[in-house]
C-alpha cells in the first residue's frame, strides 16, 4: 500500500533523557523513538506525512514534540499539551511550528472525572477555534457520552483517541448510539487505531464496529497505527523503562485494509480528512 501524502494520525517521538526529562510522576517509562525510525515506520507503511501526539511521559513540556516537527520538515503535524494559562500569543507561535490541537488524556492518568473533562472542553474550545484547532480527546466512551450535550454545542472539533475505546460489538447501545448520531452530525472524529487498547478484543467484532464508523461518516474517520506502541510492562517500576508491543508493520497494514476495505475509503481516511484537519 504505497499513499501519496497518506497520513499516519497518532504518533510518538520520544527524544534522549537528557536533552528531553520526562515528568517524575509520570505512569511508565518509554525508550527511545527517534525522527529517523518514525520516518523509517511511515516508509514500511507506505504514508508520507505523521500526526506527532504529545505523549503523557512530557507533560506540558512539548519541547520534543516541536523538535520532531521540525525534523520532519513540513510533513508532520503536532497535538500538545498545555497549561491553561498559556497566551494567546504562544498559541499562535504554536500553530506556526505546525501544532494543530490539544490533547486532554484522563485515560493514562486514571482520571476518569466526567465534571473535569466538561470543564476542559468547554474551557479550551472558544481559545482554539479561531486558530482552526481542534481538541484530542482520550477517555472511556461513556465519559464522551456523558459530555454529548456540551460536544454537541462546541465550536471546534473533538477527535476521540483509538476506537472511542468502543466497547459494544454490536452498536446498539444507548452509549453507541448517542456516539453514532455525534459522529452523524459531523462534531467528533474517530480514530481507528490500537485494537491492542481495545474493550473489544475479537477482530471481527471490532471489525464490524469499523465498518458501521464508516458507513456512518467516512469523512470523519482517521487511521493511525499508535507507532510506536507504548507499553506499561507488568511488574516495572514507573521510572524502568518498558520496551515498546512488538506490532509488525505487515499486521498493521492488515488492519488498515480490513477497517478500510476499499481504495475509495483509504483516500478519504488516510489521505483527504487528515489534509483537510491537520491542514497540511
Amino acid at each position: 500500500m504505497m499513499l501519496p501524502h497518506g497520513c499516519d494520525t497518532h504518533v510518538h517521538v520520544i527524544g534522549d533523557d537528557a536533552t528531553y526529562p520526562m515528568v517524575a510522576e509520570r505512569k511508565y517509562t518509554p525508550g527511545p523513538a527517534s525522527v529517523s525510525a518514525l520516518q523509517a515506520h511511515l516508509a514500511g507503511q507506505g504514508l508520507t506525512r505523521a500526526v506527532i501526539i504529545q505523549p503523557s511521559v512530557y507533560g506540558t513540556d512539548n519541547q520534543c514534540l516541536l523538535d520532531a516537527l521540525a525534523g520532519m520538515a513540513g510533513c508532520a503535524r503536532g497535538i500538545a499539551v498545555l497549561e491553561a494559562q498559556i497566551s494567546g500569543v504562544t498559541l499562535k507561535a504554536l500553530d506556526a511550528q505546525g501544532v494543530r490541537g490539544i490533547r486532554l488524556n484522563l485515560e493514562s492518568s486514571g482520571e476518569h472525572n466526567i465534571t473535569q473533562l466538561r470543564t476542559a472542553l468547554q474551557t479550551w474550545a472558544p481559545r482554539l477555534v479561531d486558530l482552526g484547532w481542534h481538541i484530542q480527546v482520550y477517555a472511556p466512551m461513556d465519559m464522551i457520552v456523558a459530555c454529548a450535550s456540551v460536544i454537541e454545542q462546541l465550536p471546534v472539533p473533538v477527535v476521540l483517541d483509538h476506537f472511542a475505546l468502543w466497547h459494544d460489538p454490536l452498536c446498539t447501545s444507548p452509549t453507541s448510539v448517542t456516539l453514532l448520531d455525534l459522529l452523524a452530525q459531523g462534531q467528533i472524529y474517530i480514530k481507528l487505531s490500537a485494537s491492542y487498547r481495545s474493550p473489544i478484543q475479537d477482530a471481527q467484532a471490532l471489525h464490524a464496529v469499523s465498518q458501521r464508523l464508516l458507513n456512518t461518516r467516512s469523512d470523519r474517520l482517521l487511521w493511525a497505527s499508535d507507532w510506536p506502541h507504548t507499553n506499561r510492562e507488568p511488574g516495572r517500576d514507573a521510572h524502568e523503562v518498558s520496551a515498546y508491543r512488538n506490532i509488525q508493520a505487515e499486521s498493521l497494514q492488515q488492519e488498515c485494509r480490513q477497517w478500510l476495505p476499499t481504495a475509495e475509503a483509504r483516500q478519504q481516511v488516510l489521505v483527504d480528512n487528515p489534509h483537510l484537519l491537520y491542514r497540511f
